[in-house]
């Protein structure tokens, strides 16, 4: 599952800076700053996360059946948070109407902080020998 982890972390990363530059250069013109910071605010939050799942898959300091929690909280929250973000920022280049699903944006965000809860946990219940 360390792998896992690891490479999830490192793609969402990737695409981190592929968004961000995207969305500085490509959606320059074509939306209006408002939307460019919004879109931004996805792009930051999708690379906390990466760096998050990389420290997670990296650390033996939280149990196995922690991280695979804490994962798929992540990628369920940056999906949802990030995701939801990209589309309404650019909600005015496509067809489809971003804001039906808008509603996804502050689920991500509240999965994203059970995620960190978990972590916070993990750390509580280590014991002050093993310092």
């Amino acid at each position: 599952m360390n792998k896992l982890i690891l490479v999830t972390g490192t793609l969402l990363g990737f695409f981190s800076i592929v968004l961000g530059a995207f969305g500085a250069h490509a959606l320059k013109d074509l939306i209006p700053i408002t939307a460019q910071q919004t879109f931004e605010t996805g792009v930051r939050y999708q690379m906390y996360h990466a760096i998050l799942l990389l420290f997670v898959g990296s650390t033996g300091l939280i149990k196995k059946s922690i991280k695979n929690i804490i994962y798929y909280l992540v990628v369920v929250g940056i999906l949802f948070f990030s995701g939801s973000i990209y589309g309404l920022a650019t909600n005015t280049l496509s067809t489809f109407n971003f804001k039906t699903i808008g509603f996804v944006t502050p689920v991500g965000g509240l999965l994203l902080l059970v995620a960190w809860g978990f972590m916070l946990v993990a750390f509580l219940k280590i014991s002050s020998r093993t310092n």
